[in-house]
């Protein structure tokens, strides 16, 4: 199983360093420690994901990195396919492009858009999306999303498409027609039960090889010896997730109470067993989210982390 790494937020952290200058410190650092892939998010209240990484990209070289994930609804699949070729181009084929539909409270409450018929939205996206990405010409008319024509990116590797799918529609969806699926706050009987077989068995059923796609799953982590100071800080941490539907229910399925539940917490025995057990459920990456504040937990994290990639 290979081992990623989630890195969230790009406001301005508290030295005072740009959103920029933190991600390339930080990419730098984890690229030196030997990881060789980060996860990282678009929220809706920060900077622009790919604008950063496009100097990121520039300034580092080697490792790679994937959104995780970019909403679809406030741009165009034209835009999106623009900026990812001109983002691939500059990272020689370093960029994964992972793609998502956000929560009805965000594109309803924030953005005005209408979260109606998500797996429509999504189908349609990708019909204008995958082609322009492939180097062909789009021509998708629906409901939602309407494309016609062609773009020009040379030297623009096409990057692979991840879709955020959780549901049994948008899991087959993704089967389908992407690279595979990423999930948060999953757990390894529901990945093994649910996520796993309904991803592979909608790629075999259009003709492909089930293991052309793959699952990436996220969850928190953390090594430690205080295990209920890291459960009580998960707690604080990632308590919307217990609210926001899509994410409530792969809790529920699983079992949890809480999103705590989900963290993966211990010392580096336990914490490799819960790893072990994701692997054994059909994971193929792990991105792990490292949220413990302690300076000496979070090296214990990524040391075990790096142990373990494969």
């Amino acid at each position: 199983m290979q081992i990623s790494v989630a890195l969230t937020g790009l406001i301005t952290d508290a030295d005072g360093r740009s959103p920029l200058d933190g991600v390339l410190t930080k990419l730098t650092s984890l690229r030196d420690e030997g990881f060789r892939r980060v996860w990282m998010a678009q929220l809706p209240y920060d900077p622009d994901l790919l604008t950063i990484l496009a100097v990121a990209f520039r300034e580092i070289d080697t490792i790679e990195v994937a959104s995780g994930v970019i909403p679809i609804q406030v741009q165009h699949p034209t835009q999106l396919a623009q900026r990812a070729l001109t983002l691939n181009a500059i990272a020689g084929g370093r960029f994964t492009l992972g793609i998502g539909l956000s929560h009805r409270m965000v594109t309803e409450g924030v953005w005005g858009i209408s979260y109606d018929k998500p797996v429509r939205q999504m189908r349609e996206y990708l019909d204008a999306l995958l082609p322009l990405l492939a180097g062909e010409p789009a021509d998708a008319s629906g409901d939602f999303w309407t494309t016609r024509g062609s773009l020009k990116v040379p030297g623009a590797p096409r990057p692979d498409v991840y879709l955020a799918a959780l549901g049994p529609q948008m899991l087959r969806l993704a089967g389908r027609r992407s690279a595979g699926t990423m999930t948060w706050m999953t757990g390894p009987r529901t990945l093994a039960d649910h996520v796993v077989p309904t991803l592979r068995s909608a790629a075999v059923e259009s003709g492909r090889d089930e293991g052309s796609v793959r699952v990436v799953a996220s969850l928190p982590i953390s090594v430690t010896d205080d295990v209920d100071g890291a459960r009580a800080k998960a707690a604080e941490e990632f308590a919307i997730y217990g609210q926001l539907p899509s994410y409530r229910a792969m809790l529920d399925r699983e079992g949890f109470a809480e999103p705590a539940d989900a963290a993966i917490v211990g010392d580096e025995e336990s914490v490799s067993q819960r790893l072990d057990e994701l692997g054994a459920a059909g994971v193929d990456e792990f991105v792990a989210s490292v949220f413990d504040s302690d300076p000496e937990a979070r090296a214990r994290t990524r040391a075990l982390l790096r142990s373990r990639d494969a």
